[in-house]
């Protein structure tokens, strides 16, 4: 008996997700130090230390369960944002909540709308759930909305954006976002992905909690593993209507979020000048990347994301190899249909002239 053949018939196509390299894993394969990782977009300055302070309160409570509701987070999201605690929900990292939205609302009879090029999760979640997946061909890669508005028929249940997408940077305006959700059926759920908005500029951020009052379909999600830095903590939140939001917690699992993850978070939710200090060194190093690509004549995709992608007009995979041999890993995305670019995670700045020199080397640009 071949229990591939007893799985869910999405599950049987699908294949588990890529994580990026991790650098313990690169060490016991070819046994060298002195590693540096830009692959997963995690943040360069480490745990920021309002959260290590927080966990230190918290460990001698670690026998309890953590608040399932997540009332002290909600509160500190609510004030910082001006929102009701009960348009929130949390998540074990924005891809729980990604995963809650196909699970609340879509099934197989459902169809759900993402882009070419977007964030690979919302594909997988498809497939798990048998829904039919509509994915639309990028344009410039990125989001194709009046495409988008073209796909739409009865069975459409769902429609996701990344904003900005993962793994291109691509970014859309407020203006954009605005135009395209008043076209959309009021019945169809639009999630906008923003897990990279704390890197975007302040005056072109999409303010997107208050689109949420023109639009009762619209779900917010945003992680705290980039700008935040608790990616190793899984932690993450969805604002919507509270209706949507009751929802959510009918079917999210109970305790999706750690005590530690929830005292961190609270603690970071304040820190502005640690978010603000990740944000401003992204800004300067994007910069210092775009003049290599331009120095060197390799095309890249301008991005609005803590990375950026690099399109080498040649198969990527021998050049993700040889970096790794030089210490340094980055993310091949052949997964997205992409097997001519590398996404690189922006790094502090000596992260980014080892890589600036291990591509010279590589490429034999010198």
């Amino acid at each position: 008996m071949s229990f591939l053949q007893r799985a869910n018939q999405g599950v049987q196509s699908l294949s588990p997700y890529q994580a990026g390299k991790p650098i313990e894993e690169l060490e016991r394969e070819l046994g060298i130090s002195n590693i540096i990782k830009l692959a997963s977009n995690e943040n360069p300055f480490g745990f920021p230390e309002s959260a290590k302070n927080a966990i230190r309160a918290q460990l001698d409570d670690l026998t309890r369960y953590p608040d399932s509701n997540g009332f002290e987070l909600k509160q500190a999201i609510a004030k910082k944002f001006d929102l009701k605690p009960e348009q929130i929900t949390l998540g074990n990292g924005s891809n729980d909540l990604i995963e809650l939205v196909a699970h609340t609302f879509a099934s197989s009879q459902d169809e759900i709308i993402y882009s070419q090029y977007a964030f690979i999760v919302y594909p997988l979640i498809t497939k798990a759930i048998n829904a039919t997946a509509r994915e639309i061909p990028a344009k410039n890669w990125g989001h194709d909305l009046e495409a988008f508005l073209a796909a739409i028929n009865e069975k459409t249940k769902l429609i996701y954006i990344a904003n900005p997408n993962n793994p291109t940077g691509n970014f859309l305006t407020e203006t954009e976002i605005d135009a395209f959700l008043a076209k959309v059926r009021s019945d169809i759920i639009v999630v906008l992905d923003e897990a990279y908005t704390e890197f975007t500029a302040a005056d072109e951020r999409v303010d997107s909690f208050a689109l949420l009052n023109k639009y009762p379909n619209l779900v917010v999600s945003r992680s705290l593993s980039k700008a935040y830095g608790l990616a190793g903590l899984r932690i993450g939140y969805a604002v919507s209507n509270p209706e949507i939001a009751n929802l959510f917690n009918r079917v999210r699992q109970p305790f999706n979020v750690n005590s530690l993850a929830l005292a961190s978070a609270i603690a970071v939710m304040n820190d502005d000048a640690f978010v603000q200090k990740v944000a401003e060194n992204n800004r300067q190093e994007l910069q210092r990347y775009e003049a290599f690509c331009q120095q060197y004549g390799l095309e890249y995709i301008p991005s609005k994301g803590n990375f950026i992608t690099i399109d080498f007009k040649q198969p990527a995979a021998p050049i993700y190899d040889a970096l790794l041999r030089e210490g340094v890993i980055v993310r091949p995305i052949s997964g997205y249909g992409m097997p001519n670019h590398l996404r690189i995670s922006v790094g502090l700045p000596e992260e980014n002239d080892r890589l600036f020199k291990a591509l010279v080397k590589v490429l034999n640009l010198a």
